[in-house]
């Protein structure tokens, strides 16, 4: 009984912030016009992102770093993204920590490295983008734009650092976020591992890779890159890593690629 009355005043609560808190529907849509993967959705699709990024950003605190100074049209861009991966998957799934900040532009970190024998170096790295276990998520709001005037490349900053929440939901960055119980770990194993193992021997032997060369860094990296191709370019992943693409659908519950090809037959034939 206890339990069903707590969902009962959370289901309450995701009512009243959708009735009195909605993303502005004439922001929305120039949000939506701006950001090209999202143009395949469907209307109820959109809908649907509309309620999942207006309470993202209820959870989520958005927060500019150096003095940055982050506008309405910005915010609901990041969330939009932000909530694509996890449009049917439910907002639980970046439960655990609350703020994403921004940079103008590629920051600086310093990480400490151990090495085999125990010496700790400082290693300083320019990022686009970095995913805290239990902390923020941090973005370039110069990288975010570049994604959006190309998204063919494949490349989305958001999805990418969305992507290893989701990885980090078990504790652990390491290519494997808690899959559905109808999901075969030995099927997600063999297709992710085979195909990194392929990047990595690529990238060892100076060829040509179809697929971002940093996704051979690590197997997390690996995960999120492929998530940014998914939504980004499905039709590269599926072409060159067709058994990863097949078991991103089953744990994202998407096809990219088919809406891909439904916006470019919609743009073919514009009715009227």
């Amino acid at each position: 009984m206890t339990i069903n009355i707590i969902e009962w005043i959370k289901r309450q609560r995701i009512r009243y912030i959708l009735k009195h808190y909605p993303i502005p529907f004439i922001l929305w849509q120039k949000v939506l016009c701006k950001i090209e993967l999202l143009h395949g959705l469907s209307s109820v699709e959109k809908a649907q992102l509309r309620e999942l990024a207006t309470l993202f950003l209820q959870r989520k605190t958005l927060t500019g770093a150096q003095a940055f100074q982050l506008t309405d049209e910005m915010v609901v861009m990041i969330a939009a993204q932000a909530a694509l991966p996890i449009l049917k998957l439910g907002l639980n799934y970046y439960s655990g920590w609350v703020e994403v900040i921004i940079y103008p532009g590629a920051f600086r970190v310093t990480h400490d490295n151990i090495d085999p024998n125990g010496l700790v170096s400082n290693e300083a790295n320019t990022l686009s983008g970095e995913a805290w276990l239990r902390g923020p998520v941090i973005l370039s709001w110069d990288d975010v734009e570049h994604d959006l005037r190309a998204p063919h490349l494949g490349h989305n900053v958001v999805i990418h650092e969305f992507a290893h929440k989701l990885d980090m939901l078990d504790g652990s960055a390491d290519g494997l976020p808690p899959l559905h119980p109808q999901m075969e770990l030995n099927h997600w194993a063999d297709a992710l591992s085979s195909a990194y193992e392929v990047l990595r021997q690529q990238v060892a032997h100076h060829h040509r890779t179809r697929i971002n060369a940093y996704a051979a860094t690590t197997p997390a990296e690996f995960f999120a890159v492929v998530s940014e191709y998914f939504f980004a370019a499905p039709n590269i992943l599926n072409r060159h890593c067709p058994e990863v693409y097949q078991q991103l659908i089953q744990f994202y519950r998407q096809e990219p690629l088919v809406r891909q090809e439904q916006n470019k037959a919609a743009a073919q034939h514009p009715q009227g």
